[in-house]
């Protein structure tokens, strides 16, 4: 790809990148302290905490001069205009804002606060106000539900602006009983409305994002950056075990229906059968026994099953594997099981041009080296899932020591953030360059 004619336009000395980078830091820790629960991150979809965060990032687009507006899925969006008046649609910028439950201070988070920083980087003054000069705008979007924590379905957000919004979610419970169309009432949002936050295709050049990569493969090579190449697909299950719940003591082995012993052996199957396959990832995460008590054989397990992999296909043959492996566990200690799918979603592959600016964006960042910058697969799951239903994706992951990710223990340094400020802006410079 040959150099962008734009490229001069980004450039910002080092010191600027690197108060860019610390800006981008220190709001990571401004946001970890609006948080439900004392000691802990917490903020979900709908809540107090997701209206709060709204307002700060709508505050800090304003103070670059962008438009802001709530969209009618609740996703914070701002918008920085062209020099040119000529509509070229808008390039789309972003991450998310919610957190998983006791989360770390960057997933997500730190995408958003990148994208502003790449509009600093790149706006100009003009009689007009701040403008970019692109030949197309720029928008930074905030989406509010990416992790499903609250109402167990993710990607709500993106998907309300990706057009692909379910009315059966609107039944969706969180733990107090709260429905998802109840919560947007008290939000302030009207359930009937909510498709006009749908986007458009012919409205959007593409979607980029900045993301932490939440696994330790770059640590491990001693790389800051990498592009992405796909975003896992993903099965989610809900499986009952279903046995005989007798007396503890009474009951002698010959007898016994233990649902506890035949879920564990699945969740044992789970592992093998996993870790036998290239790049399937399988997890179970909840498990529950019934009736719980210390003294009574377990007669019903619930457990959860999360299968992800960087193809559907080889996904889905691990999955029609461990119903066979189920069947012969269950028929052998006396048991039943069923599963019922609460979550589906295909593989997105990131648009070739786009891995290729996000490549450039890292040469022309980093010094100069013979081989090019690593490409990852992402076994996580992120907005771009949904966006890829209306425009091309890409993403750029940061490194993220040790890998740990949706704990407290979640990391980035500074050093690779201004990194992936800049790469980010440079490569926002290349795909402007790139004929329409």
């Amino acid at each position: 790809m040959a150099a962008s004619p734009l490229a001069p336009l980004l450039k910002a000395p080092p010191d600027a990148i690197a108060a860019a980078a610390r800006r981008v830091m220190a709001r990571c820790d401004e946001l970890a302290r609006v948080s439900a629960a004392p000691g802990r991150i917490e903020r979900v979809y709908l809540s107090p905490e997701h209206a709060r965060v709204n307002r700060l990032a709508a505050e800090w687009m304003r103070e670059l001069g962008m438009t802001t507006w709530q969209d009618a899925a609740g996703n914070q969006v701002g918008r920085i205009e062209p020099v040119t008046a000529a509509d070229g649609g808008a390039l789309m910028l972003g991450s998310h804002l919610d957190t998983v439950l006791d989360a770390g201070r960057y997933d997500g988070i730190a995408g958003v606060l990148i994208a502003l920083e790449v509009v600093r980087l790149l706006r100009v003054q003009t009689d007009a106000g701040w403008r970019v000069p692109l030949p197309f705008a720029i928008e930074v979007i905030a989406f509010s539900d990416e992790e499903g924590t609250r109402f167990g379905k993710a990607l709500l957000g993106s998907s309300a602006a990706a057009g692909t919004w379910n009315d059966a979610w609107w039944t969706l419970t969180d733990a107090h009983g709260v429905s998802l169309r109840q919560a947007f009432l008290e939000f302030g949002l009207d359930p009937s409305r909510v498709g006009e936050a749908a986007r458009r295709p012919e409205e959007l050049v593409g979607y980029l994002e900045a993301h932490i990569e939440q696994g330790p493969e770059l640590d491990r090579s001693a790389e800051p950056l990498a592009v992405v190449s796909s975003i896992a697909s993903a099965r989610r299950f809900q499986l009952v075990v279903e046995g005989e719940a007798r007396h503890a003591g009474g009951t002698p082995y010959d007898m016994r229906r233990d649902a506890l012993l035949g879920a564990s052996e699945a969740a044992l199957a789970v592992e093998r059968v996993c870790a036998g396959e290239h790049h399937i990832i399988g997890t179970v995460g909840q498990f529950d026994a019934f009736p719980g008590a210390v003294n009574i054989i377990p007669g019903e397990v619930r457990f959860s099953l999360d299968l992800r992999g960087e193809y559907d296909g080889s996904r889905d043959r691990v999955w029609d594997e461990l119903s066979r492996d189920l069947d012969a566990i269950m028929g052998r200690r006396g048991l039943r099981w069923s599963a019922r799918e609460v979550h589906s979603a295909p593989a997105v592959f990131c648009a070739p041009l786009l891995q290729d600016v996000i490549r450039v964006g890292i040469r022309s960042t980093l010094p100069v080296r013979s081989d090019e910058p690593p490409v990852i697969f992402s076994r996580a799951g992120h907005d771009g899932m949904a966006l890829g239903a209306i425009t091309d994706v890409g993403m750029l992951f940061l490194r993220n020591p040790d890998g740990i990710s949706h704990h407290p223990d979640e990391a980035v340094s500074a050093g690779d953030v201004a990194h992936g400020i800049r790469a980010l802006a440079e490569s926002v410079l290349h795909l402007a360059a790139e004929p329409r």
